[in-house]
């Protein structure tokens, strides 16, 4: 699952960043409560997003009070990120990687990793975490997965799985590597619902916001907006459809 070598991940979201930023979802409140509870997180905490985007997941972490290291390859993921978030003090915005965050010996007191996991390479990353977590330190990967409950969670997903390149090995976390990654130590696995409310403008936002999904003018572009569309109307109520997620959280003990 991990480090998807054929990819340039550092230049794969790059013509997707203002889509990105504006339509995909945040994670609730009950994690960060979590995660703070678990690590025993205090208002000085220090935290090192890796592969943190447009500073989706970043800002509920600044929020927190924490100073927060948003590690991030791809410039212009990088610099929205940094116009929207500069303005917190407790903001550090670095050029790096999962294996190269360029972080000082045990710097920090919680790794979060969201929906960025597939991009780096597990052994690498781990010696590199390794290097920058402080004693009891925890290590957190995250991913935002829709649930498959209602009509248009099916279609959606449908949709996605239909019309996206490498969907599927990009979508899942595969608990095998992941005990691997953890080991020594042993995980636990949480999950945290919440939901997404999106007009058209905002599900197909989301759709583009996507690595794995054509844009206009590539093979199937067309197609896949008329399926989406149809999908909208038959299930929107209001103008509007829910995304009902669990964010799936792997931490170690």
């Amino acid at each position: 699952m991990a480090s998807l070598d054929k990819f340039n991940s550092k230049e794969r979201f790059s013509d997707r960043v203002d889509n990105y930023k504006k339509y995909r979802p945040t994670y609730p409140d009950s994690l960060l409560d979590f995660l703070q509870a678990k690590g025993g997180l205090t208002s000085d905490a220090t935290v090192a997003d890796i592969g943190s985007g447009t500073g989706i997941l970043t800002e509920l972490l600044l929020k927190k009070g924490w100073t927060v290291y948003a590690i991030e390859p791809n410039a212009k993921m990088r610099e929205a990120a940094e116009a929207q978030l500069n303005d917190y003090p407790n903001f550090s915005s670095l050029t790096g990687s999962g294996e190269a965050t360029g972080l000082p010996d045990q710097s920090v007191q919680l790794i979060t990793v969201a929906q960025a996991f597939h991009w780096i390479d597990p052994v690498l990353a781990r010696k590199e975490f390794d290097r920058i977590l402080l004693p009891d330190g925890h290590i957190a990967l995250l991913w935002n997965l829709r649930t498959l409950d209602s009509p248009f969670d099916k279609g959606y997903e449908d949709i996605k799985a239909k019309y996206g390149t490498d969907y599927h090995e990009i979508r899942k976390a595969h608990e095998p590597e992941l005990t691997a990654f953890f080991a020594p130590a042993t995980m636990d696995v949480y999950y945290f619902r919440h939901s997404q409310q999106l007009d058209f403008e905002g599900l197909k936002g989301q759709v583009l916001s996507s690595s794995y999904m054509p844009q206009p003018g590539q093979k199937n572009y067309e197609e896949m907006m008329e399926a989406l569309t149809e999908l909208f109307e038959v299930n929107q109520r209001d103008g509007e459809v829910t995304i009902t997620y669990d964010t799936k959280l792997y931490i170690n003990k």
